[in-house]
């Protein structure tokens, strides 16, 4: 993990990413202080007046944005899981949004993908983005590889990040992301922003 930051408060957001209570508990089994850490993290970022972005995935009724050709999702279309508006796809109420907060749905992995993220982030000239998410391996790996073409300044807290898979977090954590992002813990980016 990098330990230097440089963030402007004035250009940076923290997104949290699927963080909903269907999601939650894949993310929380193997890394239990994961909802605890992104707490903190976010209780920071309010007292410092960033932006806070969530991203979920959630699908219409009848799943039109699911094509059959997409595996995964066409898994989660043949469940009937995250359907717009059904309490699985809120965000978990430890981490939840305040009024204010911008909540994004989404229809694939990144969290650019079929949302209007780019267009809220250029009108509020953000530039850095602190990442939050499960999976590492899903929306955190997605949006870290759309975010660096996009040339934002990248940190991903690493403890506020979870996969089922611990030696894919490790993997992308310490060899795949500091490629393109700052790779820090949960304390690192509270101590950046106070």
């Amino acid at each position: 993990m990098t330990d230097t930051l440089a963030l402007d408060r004035k250009h940076t957001a923290l997104m949290i990413m699927d963080f909903q209570k269907a999601i939650v508990p894949q993310g929380i089994e193997k890394h239990p202080n994961l909802l605890d850490k992104t707490a903190a993290v976010l209780a920071a970022a309010r007292a410092a007046g960033l932006p806070i972005i969530y991203i979920v995935v959630s699908f219409r009724e009848g799943y039109p944005e699911v094509s059959p050709r997409n595996l995964s999702f066409s898994t989660i279309r043949a469940s009937g899981r995250l359907l717009a508006g059904s309490p699985e796809t809120e965000v978990h109420p430890q981490v939840g949004p305040h009024p204010g907060d911008i909540v994004l749905a989404k229809h694939r992995v990144s969290a650019f993908s079929t949302t209007p993220l780019e267009t809220i982030l250029r009108a509020q000239d953000i530039t850095s983005l602190i990442l939050c998410g499960i999976a590492t391996s899903g929306v955190v790996l997605s949006t870290v590889r759309d975010a660096a073409d996009r040339d934002y300044n990248l940190v991903v807290v690493e403890d506020c990040c979870a996969d089922r898979d611990d030696e894919v977090h490790r993997v992308l954590t310490q060899k795949v992301f500091p490629r393109q992002a700052h790779v820090v813990s949960a304390q690192a980016v509270i101590e950046e922003i106070q």
